[in-house]
């Protein structure tokens, strides 16, 4: 049995639940800090709903008959063009640290990609919510 393709609409509550999600974890960690699996479990959270937002972009271009990008750098950049992000740099910054924390790498950036998320992720998230919000209601 064929299922039909998601839309934009579908897409976008995905990603709000997502984002309650990670709501959460941010919270929990500015009262109470977190501990290692905490820790890793907001990282899980943020990364998906950043990639539902991805998600969101691309079904919104599609929508529009734009597309397809290469990769997630193109649609930012694209995203923010059409002003549905309103800092290309920082969500640019979101692509770089989700590679940089990649756990292949030897390298240790899981308190910097934490602090990030937490300090100036989160908040664009909550500011792409309320911007695809609205373009969905028009």
């Amino acid at each position: 049995m064929k299922t039909l393709p998601q839309t934009c609409e579908q897409c976008f509550e995905e990603f709000s639940v997502a984002l309650e999600d990670l709501r959460i974890y941010v919270q929990r960690a500015k009262k109470i800090g977190l501990n290692e699996s905490q820790s890793r479990e907001l990282i899980i959270n943020f990364e998906v709903a950043h990639e539902l937002a991805l998600k969101v972009m691309t079904k919104y271009f599609q929508k529009q008959g734009k597309g397809p990008f290469s990769g997630s750098r193109d649609l930012t950049v694209e995203a923010f063009h059409a002003d549905l992000i309103d800092d290309g740099k920082a969500w640019l910054d979101i692509v770089i640290d989700r590679i940089q924390y990649n756990p292949i790498y030897s390298i240790d950036t899981q308190e910097k990609f934490i602090h990030n998320i937490q300090n100036k992720y989160f908040r664009l998230m909550e500011r792409f919510e309320d911007t695809m919000s609205k373009k969905l209601d028009e």
